[in-house]
């Protein structure tokens, strides 16, 4: 039976110089933490939308998926939803309860980028 079509592919947001941020911090990942990043994107894709405990609202139309990781770590990818798209703007992992300021400002930056 094929697979369902995905409701909100994910892209990688991508600067004028043609680096992927989101991309470059997935592959200095360990494999396991990769592979557990990658499944909840994936899960987000074809379940959109999709809340708790998976994703969660940030305010001015960004998100975060959030996944736990071996050894109690937290891993976060905010993101943005445009044309239908899920655009991976930042990933990091979480070392405090509340996610960074500076790191919402961040995918803010580059979201307001990949809108231009």
């Amino acid at each position: 039976m094929p697979l369902a079509p995905k409701r909100l592919p994910a892209y990688f947001y991508r600067t004028n110089a043609g680096r992927e941020p989101v991309r470059d911090w997935l592959k200095e990942l360990e494999s396991e933490d990769r592979k557990v990043v990658g499944e909840d994107i994936k899960d987000v894709e074809f379940s959109w939308p999709i809340g708790l405990p998976l994703v969660r609202p940030l305010g001015r139309d960004l998100w975060e998926v959030r996944s736990s990781l071996a050894r109690g770590r937290i891993a976060r990818v905010l993101f943005c939803v445009e044309q239908n798209q899920m655009v991976l703007l930042h990933g990091f992992m979480k070392k405090t309860q509340k996610t960074p300021q500076q790191d919402i400002d961040l995918a803010l930056k580059r979201k307001r980028e990949d809108q231009s």
